[in-house]
């Protein structure tokens, strides 16, 4: 058994199957038990998801919020479906909840913010929540929204760094992107500041469905000395699998932003722990419960990054990975 796969289904055993949390030192609110709506675009069987709501709930017990106890909390586990979401998203803000959290990026604050401007929302990596009008500004929200950012953009061209350590002969790559919204143009734009100093040639490659990455990936690979950089974007993750296994079939070093792909097959990751920040929204909530307001809430970038390396990977794309690379990576996956 590999070892993330390991740690993360000890975590979920620990916390995930828990209904009610011990209470900490702390006495009920007046006024009975509150309530929290929580929106979800995942299956309730992924075990991935079911780590960062059991990282949730666990920061709520230590503030000393108990579900069933002084707090009600209202999951809806829905699809990436639009108009599931929407539902749902309507379904919760009903319930006439004291918070809501979104706690799958930008694809549930948009339709929580579409059911209610009154109550108190709090998201999770989110990408770019000013350029997706989620907020006014980092430092002063002003909505009824606010919570934790999933990236800062200089991140992006460490993801170019990497791969030239990896793969120091290598002179092309491959930038999956979305260039329909404001965070793909924004990540694309440091890897483009990065590369010349790195004496690589970029291309890019959309990442809006499964057959155009195919193709996109299929001209690429038709010159040699390649590597990939997969940006973080919605319609990557959705495209995961695919992704992962052309670069498999092509042989492609391949870097990611996040570790879902590296715990798939995929190579080397560097991006936020979201676990973590998870665990960091429940203080927020805990903020919002005792009266803060979002508007006052600054946004927060990532505080805990992972650097995340897959051996059997190397191995498969004929590469060994640097003992200096080995040695600060977070979690090596044999």
């Amino acid at each position: 058994m590999q070892f993330a796969q390991l740690k993360r289904r000890e975590f979920i055993a620990a916390f995930g199957g828990a209904a009610v949390w011990p209470l900490a030192a702390r006495a009920q609110q007046p006024g009975g038990r509150r309530r929290i709506g929580v929106l979800i675009a995942s299956a309730t069987d992924d075990p991935e998801f079911q780590a960062r709501m059991a990282a949730f709930q666990q920061g709520l017990a230590q503030l000393g919020w108990s579900d069933g106890r002084n707090v009600r909390i209202d999951m809806r586990w829905a699809t990436t479906n639009a108009d599931e979401l929407r539902r749902h998203a309507a379904e919760l803000a009903a319930l006439a909840p004291d918070v809501l959290v979104a706690a799958t990026g930008t694809s549930t604050v948009a339709p929580l913010l579409q059911a209610t401007r009154t109550v108190p929302i709090v998201f999770v990596v989110v990408i770019d929540p000013v350029g997706a009008g989620f907020v006014a500004s980092l430092a002063r929200p002003g909505g009824n929204a606010t919570g934790f950012t999933m990236l800062e953009y200089g991140q992006s061209g460490k993801w170019l760094e990497l791969l030239k350590e990896i793969a120091p002969s290598m002179t092309r790559v491959a930038v999956l992107w979305d260039p329909t919204i404001p965070p793909g143009i924004g990540q694309f734009a440091v890897i483009q500041s990065v590369a010349p100093s790195l004496g690589v040639e970029l291309t890019p490659v959309n990442a809006r469905d499964a057959a155009v990455i195919e193709r996109g990936i299929a001209g690429f690979v038709r010159s040699s000395n390649g590597g990939l950089i997969v940006t973080a974007s919605a319609a990557a993750l959705v495209n995961r699998d695919p992704i992962v296994k052309l670069a498999a079939k092509h042989k492609l070093p391949a870097v990611y932003f996040h570790r879902e792909f590296v715990d798939e097959g995929g190579l080397v990751s560097y991006g936020s722990d979201w676990v973590d920040q998870y665990r960091r929204a429940a203080s927020y909530v805990d903020r919002i419960l005792k009266g803060a307001k979002p508007a006052d809430l600054p946004v927060q970038a990532p505080t805990k990054y992972e650097l995340v390396a897959n051996l059997k990977s190397a191995k498969a794309v004929g590469l060994v990975l640097p003992p200096s690379l080995l040695g600060r990576a977070d979690e090596v996956i044999d």
